[in-house]
């Protein structure tokens, strides 16, 4: 009797465990991807230009590795669109050292006496040129559905076309054996894997430049190099540096050469954007017409994001509008804008100075922030010379291998 217990305890016993070990089991949750994971099929879907409704065109044509992610040629807007001849409206920026943009902002001054004495702050941080996109794993919706660039009608199309890649295998195995079932998670995901890539990849942030040298005591500045620091850093002449940061940050962080802050700085109209033949077309920035939310700010009208400088000397196009494809042209005209204006913005009729925004928002032009202060006929902060000298300071912002290649 005494034995027959102890062995119905024992089978009780196994058969408990039997039943746990099940259990266990089933409750196991699946181990989620890694960063190195998403990443790797971000790096995929980067170069994929199989995403495109032409077929022709992935996020690399238009942010070429070559060329620091930016443009790889002088167009001051990218061709697109289901037939590659759709042209966009804005320049194409570096998707270099994104992994520092803050999340889009504007902090008001305390008081309106301190509105009124120092202007109010500026608003700050977001990605793209208006800052409306919060992380890039939202922004990277934008060119796969926009007409002008990849050109899919929704998310729907980019999942059906993501599921005929190459590494969809993979796409399913880390984000889930139903993902292309879900379109719109489909496209969550891909933006997911892109941000990744572009934040942990170090081709995307990688310090290197002779700049970067220099602020760790490894290298000096040739004598031109340092003249155009110099007029760079100085609040009297250039005042670059007001925008353009170049100290360190917290725990000896190398600046990104930018501060995220919004300017509108009344760069001229630009023809060779196809948008603009239509008189009442104008990209007023933070306003719209791509961004909608802050439309009804008109202060924020003509307002776009500062970009960094690193890599600003392998461009051939600068600022929202591709409007100058030279760096020396970009700093005559900071330092001239204001001085001979009718070089910058000549018409028929006599001059029409920021021409590329309406009458009633040029008032919101930055007129207090050196170098922009000088009166018609002055004399420019900088001379030629000088130029020349601050293009030879800002081509030590070329990264490693930007400046081999350039």
């Amino acid at each position: 009797m005494h034995l027959h217990c102890r062995k119905g305890t024992a089978r009780r016993a196994a058969l408990f465990f039997l039943v746990a070990l099940f259990l266990a089991g089933c409750s196991r949750q699946p181990t989620p991807p890694s960063d190195k994971e998403i990443a790797a099929l971000g790096k995929l879907a980067f170069f994929d230009a199989s995403l495109s409704a032409s077929g022709k065109q992935s996020c690399a044509s238009c942010h070429s590795p070559e060329h620091a992610y930016g443009p790889p040629n002088a167009l001051a807007v990218q061709l697109g669109g289901a037939d590659m001849k759709h042209a966009g409206t804005r320049a194409v920026p570096s998707l270099r050292y994104l992994r520092r943009v803050p999340v889009w902002t504007h902090t008001y001054a305390s008081s309106f006496k301190e509105r009124l004495e120092d202007g109010d702050n500026m608003p700050s941080g977001g990605y793209t040129w208006d800052g409306r996109f919060d992380r890039p794993a939202d922004q990277a919706a934008a060119p796969l559905l926009d007409p002008n660039e990849m050109a899919n009608a929704d998310a729907a199309a980019v999942t059906a076309r993501l599921s005929k890649a190459a590494y969809a295998g993979r796409f399913r195995d880390v984000f889930g054996q139903d993902i292309f079932s879900r379109p719109a998670d489909a496209l969550a995901a891909l933006g997911k894997a892109l941000e990744r890539f572009q934040f942990d990849d170090a081709s995307f942030q990688p310090f290197d430049s002779k700049f970067d040298q220099v602020l760790e005591g490894k290298a000096q500045f040739s004598v031109e190099e340092a003249r155009g620091f110099a007029l760079f850093a100085d609040p009297n002449r250039g005042n670059c540096a007001a925008c353009h940061l170049v100290d360190k940050g917290a725990a000896g962080a190398h600046p990104t050469l930018t501060d995220y802050n919004f300017q509108t700085l009344g760069v001229p109209r630009n023809p060779e954007i196809p948008a603009n033949a239509a008189p009442d077309y104008y990209d007023l920035g933070l306003c719209g017409p791509a961004r909608t939310d802050k439309a009804d700010n008109k202060w924020y009208c003509g307002m776009f994001r500062t970009p960094t400088l690193r890599n600003v000397a392998t461009r051939q196009v600068f600022f929202h509008n591709g409007r100058f494809h030279t760096l020396d042209e970009a700093l005559r005209f900071y330092v001239q804008r204001d001085t001979d204006p009718q070089k910058w913005y000549p018409h028929p009729g006599g001059e029409q100075q920021f021409d590329d925004l309406p009458p009633k928002y040029q008032s919101n032009v930055d007129r207090r922030t050196a170098p922009m202060t000088n009166r018609k006929g002055g004399k420019p902060v900088w001379s030629e010379e000088e130029i020349g000298d601050v293009v030879a300071f800002l081509k030590t912002l070329n990264d490693a291998d930007a400046a081999s290649a350039h």
